[in-house]
Formats: C-alpha cells, structure tokens, sequence
C-alpha cells in the first residue's frame, strides 16, 4: 500500500466538520458535503447582524446588496464567467428547470415557426429529465440520446438527433454515479451549429475540476452548493450574456427579473465563500482526491481479486467518484454488512430501491451487475487512512456476506432453530 497521507486534503482545508468526528467513514461526497466552517462563518453575519432586505435602499440593505454582488463575483470567478451571468437560484433542480423551460419557451416565443424540439440524454439527473419531459405538455418533442458503455454520448448520435427545429440540447458534464465526463465542448459546438442553446449540469464538476466557460462554450450551466462544501438550499445558473429565458417564478424581479423572491443572503454569501475557496484549492484538490480514488480502487481489486469490475470512463472521470460492482454481491447488502461505512449504491435519488440504477441499466449494464454497484465519493476530508479501513470493511463485508450464504450442515441448522425457538419464549 502506498504511504499514509495527511489527515487533510490540503493546509487550508480548515477544520473538520463536527459532524464527521464521531460517524462513520463518509464516503458520500457526492450526495452532499459538508458545510465548511469557514462557509458558516461567511453566513453568520447575514443571519444575525445584517438581517436587512438587499433591495431596501436604507442603511440596513447596504451591507446585504454587497453579500450578494461579492458572492456573485466569486462564483463568477470559479467558473471564468463574467458577474452579470450569474443568476442565484435554491438549488440544483430550480436551476434545471430555469434553464431548460425558461430557454425553451422563451426561444419558442420568439421563433413561432421553430423550436419545439429538445434534445438530452439517457443518465441525466432526474430534474433534467424531468424538466425536458414536462415541456411535452406544452407541444415540445423530447428526444432521449443512448450512452455508450462507459456512459458517454456519442457526439455522431447528437448530430443525427438534432434538427431545424431543436432550440436546446441539454447533457450534463459529470455523471452523479459514475462520475463520467461527457464531451461537452463538441457537443455544445454541434448544437450551435444547428441554431440550438446548449444547457450542461454541472452540479457534480463545480469545484472538483476546473471549469472555463469560454472553454466549454455553452449557454446555460447549473452549479450547487451543497455539493461544493455550502449549505442545502441555494445554487446558482450560468446565463451567457444575450441568452432569453423566461422566468419560471413571477413576482418581484429580483436577480435580473429571471427569478423572483428575496434572496437568501446568508446563503448565497455561504456559496460565494465556498466558491472561493474551490478556486483557490484547485488542482491541488482534484490530484489528491484521485490520488485517494485510485487508492481505493487498488485496494479493492487486491482484496477482492477477479471480483471489482469498474463502472464509468476509466480516464475521462471525476477524480473524487469510484462506482464499481463487485461480483456475486448486491451493493446494498455489501453496504449494511460494513456499516463503518457511509456509501451509496447509485445517486441519492435513487437510493432505497430495489431496482438496479437508471444509469447503469443505460450504459447497458445487466440487472445483477447493476445491483452489485458501489458509488464511493471523496471529499476534502476524506484521508488515506479512511480509505484503507473502508477498502477493508468493504472486504470483511463481502466475506461476511458469503459465510452467510455456505450451506449449513443439518446439526448446525437444527442448534440454530432451537436457538430461534428459545428466544421467541422471551
């Protein structure tokens, strides 16, 4: 095994969060983080002293107007945006659906004679697909592209599937599972080629990998806070400058008319903080969180030999996401058999069922291989030593589960019934 590594991801990684002292090993970064006391100390201020309304033109509005314009700054900032392209939101979905129904019917509005045709991909987040499919009730025509096998889109499928009358294509840039990076620079140029906006999720990738928006060229972009180390509860949309949209909430005009309601200072102060800092901590961040998902990876296959199979690209990835089946296993029993463990088998989404995940049913995985899914996810916090335990109760599970499953002899059956027996008698 390679050497230990510091219990932090990097020095300015700050202290760690309370509530990661006394659980078990959190690897469910991707579901949430947890909020950064420096975030928290950003955010108090505006919970407490500066209580004020941002749009009050009094003394006491003052000083939340500036929250807001700074943290709008540093957003902008994390993703090589300009500030007015930034629209803050609560959170993730609102954010999907601003995008995808406010462009899509806005750009209908405006060109009666086309744009009714939306275009997005098989291992969305559910609030994208469900955005694109709630556009039909409004005489949209929805087109779902396949992934390959490694859960990326083909951008040959793109160019086939789009049309004259296409006015958004929407495919996020890292998968919540499998961590998969989709070529969305490609993508983006097909769709303008073809007169279409092109709208990328990227609640997964903000602040794990750098992201420029001149780089990837597209219209629309969806960012989170609570998967980037803020609270629950705020996010924020990317808007390139000309871009229509219209508002999905009418009311009193706040963030450029686009979408009403009070603004949360506190939070969005909270994500502005935690903008800056991602910004400041990256590449270094995103080479020691795959230096910890490679760690862990080797360590399972070293354990678990012949039975670790990989799930996702194995290069064009996030760094902090491992997704892999292990043979001969359900993921969900893997994990109640190490609960010295936080994990997932799939997207939060998704967790609770007993259907195999959306996402790996779609990369053509078969049902038993999709049921055997682990998605473990890093974070600033994660340490090496973590990662080595966790591989270990990860195998101790796997081995529990398999004496379990050993025929037993007839005496041993028979001790055990009796065992049963007697305790029921209490």
């Amino acid at each position: 095994m390679a050497p230990d590594m510091a219990p932090d991801m990097a020095p300015e990684a700050g202290s760690r969060p309370s509530g990661l002292r006394n659980g078990p090993i959190f690897l469910d970064y991707n579901a949430t983080t947890p909020v950064d006391p420096r975030v928290i100390a950003a955010a108090l201020p505006y919970l407490t002293e500066h209580f004020g309304n941002p749009s009050s033109t009094h003394y006491y509005g003052h000083t939340p107007r500036q929250a807001i314009r700074q943290a709008r700054r540093e957003v902008a900032d994390l993703l090589g945006a300009q500030t007015d392209e930034i629209v803050f939101t609560a959170g993730g979905s609102d954010s999907d659906t601003l995008a995808i129904r406010g462009a899509a019917l806005a750009n209908r509005d405006a060109n009666r004679d086309r744009g009714d045709h939306v275009i997005t991909q098989a291992t969305e987040h559910p609030a994208v697909l469900e955005a694109c499919r709630s556009l039909q009730s409004d005489g949209f025509r929805v087109t779902i592209l396949p992934v390959d096998h490694h859960g990326q889109v083909d951008p040959a499928d793109l160019e086939q599937a789009i049309t004259g009358d296409t006015t958004l294509v929407s495919i996020m840039l890292a998968n919540a599972e499998t961590g998969t990076l989709q070529p969305i620079s490609r993508l983006a140029r097909i769709a303008h080629a073809h007169g279409a906006l092109f709208h990328t999720d990227a609640a997964q990738a903000a602040g794990k990998i750098p992201i420029d928006m001149t780089e990837l060229g597209v219209d629309l972009l969806t960012v989170v806070g609570h998967k980037m180390y803020a609270p629950k509860g705020v996010g924020a949309l990317y808007v390139r400058a000309g871009t229509r949209l219209q508002p999905t909430i009418h009311g009193g005009g706040q963030e450029q008319g686009l979408r009403a309601g009070t603004e949360n200072v506190a939070l969005i102060a909270a994500f502005g903080a935690a903008s800056r800092i991602a910004a400041d901590s990256l590449p270094q961040s995103a080479h020691q969180l795959l230096e910890l998902r490679d760690r862990l990876h080797r360590q399972l296959t070293e354990l678990l030999p012949d039975r670790v199979s990989l799930n996702g690209h194995p290069e064009h990835r996030l760094p902090g996401t491992l997704n892999v089946s292990i043979s001969n296993t359900r993921g969900a029993d893997v994990l109640a058999a190490a609960p010295g463990i936080a994990a997932a088998t799939g997207s939060a989404c998704h967790e609770g069922t007993d259907e195999p995940s959306p996402v790996l049913t779609a990369m053509g995985q078969p049902p038993d291989h999709a049921l055997a899914a682990l998605r473990l996810s890093f974070g600033r916090w994660t340490t090496a030593s973590e990662v080595d335990q966790a591989a270990q109760l990860i195998a101790d599970g796997v081995a529990h589960l398999a004496s379990r499953s050993q025929p037993q002899s007839p005496r041993l059956r028979h001790v055990q019934g009796t065992l049963g027996r007697c305790a029921d008698d209490f």
